[in-house]
């Protein structure tokens, strides 16, 4: 799958989700799922933070509203983020940032938007098990947009409109409204079903239950504010 380009992407359009998601199935074969999560928990503990329902790594630098401080990312992290940029999902730019997130069966992160800190995209690679990814409309969005009438309702169940059903080793491009418009999570839950939400069913029959294991996701980003240290570290030139 490296060889997929901007062009090709468009053979991976999930139809059925607004713009724009596209879903490539084993984007990386069985011995590159292997390596990289050799590589994951290969890492220095320090490079672990514990959260409330995952933990994940931070490669690449901390992004932040002043600018990041790039920090060059391990060998193993670079050359899929060069896969991925070459498909040319962040304007042409490269990839500078990743985040290694470590999901155990009943954990997951509630509803949220990445935000205005990375290029308008998002990339994921999952990795050991398969999850549902939830989509949400924002409370408070009235229902005209989607044609209804009213307003969405406010729980958070009522507010999920789709689900994609990411598998182990695919690759999962968001993009236009599906990043800014949409909030999206994943459910701390221990298994999955397949219902109507779900937009990729990826061949499960309807009603279908699928049990979750030990999921990490590598997603992908750009931060295109990024600092020079030496500006940081007070030089003047």
């Amino acid at each position: 799958m490296s060889d997929v380009n901007l062009l090709d992407l468009e053979a991976f359009r999930v139809a059925k989700s607004p713009p724009e998601a596209f879903y490539i199935p084993d984007f990386i074969s069985e011995a590159e799922e292997a390596y990289l999560l050799q590589q994951v928990y290969g890492a220095p503990k320090p490079k672990w933070t514990q959260l409330s329902g995952r933990r994940l790594q931070n490669w690449g630098g901390l992004p932040h509203p002043k600018g990041m401080v790039p920090e060059a990312l391990p060998p193993w992290l670079q050359t899929y983020t060069d896969r991925v940029s070459a498909l040319g999902v962040f304007g042409g730019k490269p990839a500078n940032h990743v985040l290694v997130n470590e999901y155990r069966p009943g954990e997951g992160i509630m509803p949220h938007e990445d935000g205005p800190l990375y290029f308008p995209a998002v990339t994921t690679i999952s990795l050991g098990s398969h999850t549902s990814l939830d989509f949400y409309h924002p409370v408070g969005r009235g229902q005209q947009e989607e044609g209804g009438e009213g307003s969405v309702p406010q729980t958070e169940e009522q507010r999920r409109f789709l689900s994609l059903l990411l598998q182990p080793r695919s690759l999962l491009v968001l993009r236009e409204d599906m990043y800014v418009r949409y909030l999206h999570g994943i459910r701390p839950i221990t298994e999955d079903a397949v219902t109507g939400h779900v937009a990729n069913a990826c061949g499960y029959e309807p009603g279908s239950t699928l049990q979750r294991g030990t999921r990490v996701s590598l997603t992908i980003r750009r931060v295109p504010k990024v600092l020079k240290t030496s500006i940081l570290l007070g030089r003047r030139k």
